[in-house]
């Protein structure tokens, strides 16, 4: 019998702003609204799609007090892979260093740390990813594959 690694909520402290992995904290309507309408990469995704993946996912959120002003989320087997994803931090809230910070909790939280391979992508952080999170271009990309859904038109 397996059990499944669930994290119940590691919390730090970043001057005002808390960084906590507990889901139940998570405003699912607001990370759906800025997916949807603020994200060049989810803007297609039901609000049931996002649910789903916050409860199959390892998620990061930024808080001051009460009110999220931040997320990141992470697909893993908690063992040899994951996948940083859906990363943001409110507009009015950037320039103060929760990027760099929120990326640095992600890539040293205890059930990240011994991963063989850890991915992402995106379009125009890279410089952030590459300086707190260890993080380059990828190797051997000709061994990479991909499967995409199928479109109709």
């Amino acid at each position: 019998m397996y059990a499944m690694v669930y994290d119940s909520g590691s919390d730090q402290k970043r001057g005002d702003y808390l960084i906590s992995t507990d889901r139940t904290r998570l405003d699912l309507a607001m990370i759906h609204d800025y997916l949807c309408n603020r994200s060049y990469w989810a803007q297609r995704r039901s609000f049931e799609t996002v649910r789903r993946s916050i409860e199959h996912s390892l998620c990061f959120g930024v808080f001051l007090g009460d009110q999220q002003v931040g997320f990141a989320r992470t697909v893993t087997d908690y063992a040899t892979f994951a996948w940083l994803c859906d990363v943001f931090i409110l507009e009015s809230h950037r320039g103060k260093g929760l990027g760099k910070q929120l990326i640095q909790c992600v890539v040293d939280h205890p059930l990240l740390g011994e991963l063989g391979i850890f991915i992402l992508a995106t379009r125009d952080a890279h410089e952030l990813y590459r300086s707190y999170g260890g993080f380059d271009g990828l190797q051997a990309s000709e061994k990479w594959m991909v499967r995409s859904p199928q479109r109709t038109t």
